[in-house]
């Protein structure tokens, strides 16, 4: 290595990380600027959850209510995401994210303002939670889908795992950071720190040069476009599988994220920072094992990516349950995060592989009302089954689902046999940069 000048080195680097290797997304002009703008808007969004689930639970003193929050966050998620998918595949997918991230930045301001005049009650919450949903609901398809339209066909997973990455990276800063703001200033303050950062994202759709243009109405009507999209996964029967094993293991598994303040402070007996740590862990297990997802899938079948990660879930869940040690905590909240993420980004990826992109949003939004429509539902009973018996024993049952769910697929891998990657080259040139 002596001999090779220091311009070559570079060049190989270049290579190994952004042509073809666990980086390869980020060659692509648009990716990097949309994943920078998400990322900074995320750490908003995670600064303002984790204060305003530790509020409702200094306030209200009820698992319960922790619960009802984020059921009122989600829950429009699970009635109204198919009909996201079906606009997001005849509407301009840029312009519906930029509508969308618009009314969020607005609803977190109400919030913010709501909390300043002392009028932030649960119900005033719970109002402001729900339009946030809405907005939720009527964007995550379009992101989703848009993915494909930014990289080139070979790129796409690592895309998609990216894309969870700088999620679940912003899941570990935001949380740390509310901590904080809400110790030295107070909650409201997150919420304006929340706000600002939509301008980011907003700023990031702008700058975005890839078309993605509009399509002509369905002509069957959206209700027969809709009923076209799961005819599409029923026919894929192992992606009915696949989509179901996305619902029991975010009704069963990641649903576990909101007894994350009754873990610190009933069972761990600790504060606020302890709870910080928590939920910031799992998100930093979920964005290192995002590089993973796509260097495992150059030895691996995603299929056996799917099932390995489902198993370690509900181990890792189990084991988190048991801990009663916070470092020990700390670890198994991290090996959740990262099992949790490598999960469903293989099986994202796999069904926007092996759908065109004409049928991606409505794919895509099927897998959207599962994995984050099911999420607040099963939270609303885990946080019931918690208040009748205790945070552990609910999520020690959570564990034992989702493991036994991923045994399950390991004893008959006849049904997710066709659960690998297949992309459509000659239609993603229809996304072509300006």
């Amino acid at each position: 290595m002596g001999n090779v000048p220091l311009f070559c080195r570079s060049l190989d680097v270049e290579r190994t990380l952004f042509r073809g290797g666990v980086l390869s997304a980020f060659g692509h002009r648009d990716y990097r600027i949309l994943w920078s703008g998400a990322f900074v808007s995320n750490v908003g969004t995670w600064i303002q959850t984790a204060a305003l689930l530790w509020y409702v639970k200094l306030h209200a003193g009820s698992n319960t209510w922790v619960a009802l929050v984020n059921l009122a966050s989600y829950l429009p998620v699970l009635f109204l995401a198919v009909f996201a998918g079906s606009i997001a595949d005849y509407m301009d997918r840029k312009r519906l994210i930029l509508v969308g991230q618009t009314v969020m930045m607005f609803d977190a301001l109400a919030l913010a303002i709501a909390m300043s005049l002392g009028a932030a009650d649960n119900a005033v919450i719970i109002i402001i939670a729900v339009l946030m949903g809405v907005a939720t609901a009527l964007l995550l398809p379009a992101w989703q889908s848009i993915m494909p339209d930014l990289v080139p066909a070979s790129d796409i997973l690592n895309a998609v795992a990216l894309n969870s990455a700088q999620f679940n990276l912003a899941r570990f800063i935001g949380p740390a950071l509310g901590a904080i703001i809400v110790t030295v200033w107070s909650a409201s303050t997150a919420f304006y720190v929340n706000a600002v950062s939509f301008l980011f994202v907003i700023a990031a759709i702008l700058a975005v040069r890839t078309r993605t243009p509009s399509s002509p109405a369905p002509p069957e009507g959206m209700f027969r476009h809709i009923g076209a999209g799961f005819r599409h996964v029923w026919t894929n029967r192992y992606m009915s599988w696949l989509l179901a094993l996305v619902a029991l293991a975010s009704f069963f598994g990641f649903s576990n994220l909101v007894l994350m303040p009754a873990m610190a402070k009933d069972i761990l007996k600790r504060g606020a920072g302890a709870y910080a740590w928590m939920l910031g862990l799992f998100g930093l297990g979920a964005a290192i094992a995002a590089p993973l997802v796509t260097y495992l899938d150059r030895k691996f079948s995603e299929r056996g990516v799917i099932k390995l990660s489902a198993v370690s879930l509900g181990l890792f869940l189990i084991g988190f349950s048991l801990s009663r040690t916070y470092w020990l905590t700390l670890v198994l909240v991290f090996g959740f995060g990262a099992s949790f993420m490598m999960m469903s980004s293989a099986t994202n990826a796999v069904l926007q592989g092996n759908s065109e992109r004409v049928m991606r949003g409505r794919v895509t939004s099927i897998y959207v009302m599962l994995l984050v429509g099911a999420y607040p539902v099963g939270g609303q009973l885990m946080g019931y089954v918690s208040d009748v018996r205790s945070a552990s024993f609910a999520i020690l049952l959570g564990g034992c689902v989702c493991l036994a769910a991923g045994l399950f697929l390991m004893a008959f891998p006849g049904l997710i046999m066709g659960a690998v990657s297949y992309f459509h080259p000659d239609e993603d040139k229809a996304a072509t940069e300006t």
